[in-house]
């Protein structure tokens, strides 16, 4: 699906079924019209509906986890580029929906989503450096595609940043005053820039549209389902056993 052009949108309107403070969809359905062939996507009954983008990668799937044990409903978008399949299949629920699709194409839902978490994007310094324009167009792209529909939707929009904002930080440890020491034209400035710009764009949506956003700005992390040729783990490893933990 993510290799195809998005030309167009069929939107069905939905009936609702009101009850005290809150209203039930009665159904949702989703049209995108790929190089003229209609794919319809029925996204179930439920209330409360969240966006993942990157939802089959490492933390995306944990994130997808922890909202449906909260009760929510979620639409996982991922191209599968650097996520994998076995981060979800583990997933048995029928508030859980999987649209295989590149976020720096434009996707369009007919009806209400009232949470976007975009974590969309290459993590790893083996994938980014792999993967350098991709890396850019997703942080770039993809993100501008998120914010347009958190502002179309009214949706509450979350993005997931990195440390690399700071760059090769010349403080430790880096309170959210300062702005960091980037080389753009490095070979990681293809990460750093990108979530820098994806946070200002971020930010720019929030103070000209009003959408409602949020950014944290994650460090080294690992954990389960991390790839084993991921290279983080050691970083962060290597960490503790300097600090003797």
């Amino acid at each position: 699906m993510q290799n195809n052009r998005v030309i167009g949108i069929i939107r069905r309107s939905i009936v609702p079924r009101k009850s005290p403070g809150r209203i039930y969809l009665k159904y949702i359905r989703l049209y995108l019209i790929y190089n003229k062939k209609v794919t319809q996507i029925k996204l179930g009954n439920y209330d409360i509906k969240t966006i993942v983008t990157g939802g089959a990668g490492f933390l995306g799937s944990h994130l997808c986890d922890l909202l449906l044990e909260n009760g929510r409903e979620v639409i996982c978008i991922d191209n599968l580029v650097t996520g994998s399949a076995k981060n979800i299949e583990h997933i048995d629920s029928d508030k859980f929906t999987y649209i295989k699709h590149d976020v720096t194409k434009p996707i369009y839902f007919g009806d209400k989503i009232d949470h976007i978490f975009h974590l969309a994007s290459p993590a790893s310094p083996i994938d980014y450096l792999d993967l350098p324009i991709q890396t850019l167009k997703v942080g770039a792209l993809g993100t501008y595609n998120m914010l347009g529909l958190a502002k179309e939707q009214g949706a509450r929009f979350l993005l997931a940043s990195t440390s690399e904002v700071y760059g090769d930080p010349l403080v430790n440890p880096q309170p959210e005053s300062y702005w960091g020491n980037v080389n753009p034209i490095g070979p990681r400035g293809v990460y750093d820039e990108a979530k820098r710009y994806a946070e200002a764009i971020t930010m720019a949506y929030h103070r000209y549209h009003g959408v409602d956003t949020r950014i944290v700005r994650i460090f080294n992390t690992y954990g389960r389902r991390m790839r084993a040729d991921d290279g983080r783990g050691e970083e962060t490893v290597g960490y503790f056993k300097k600090l003797k933990l």
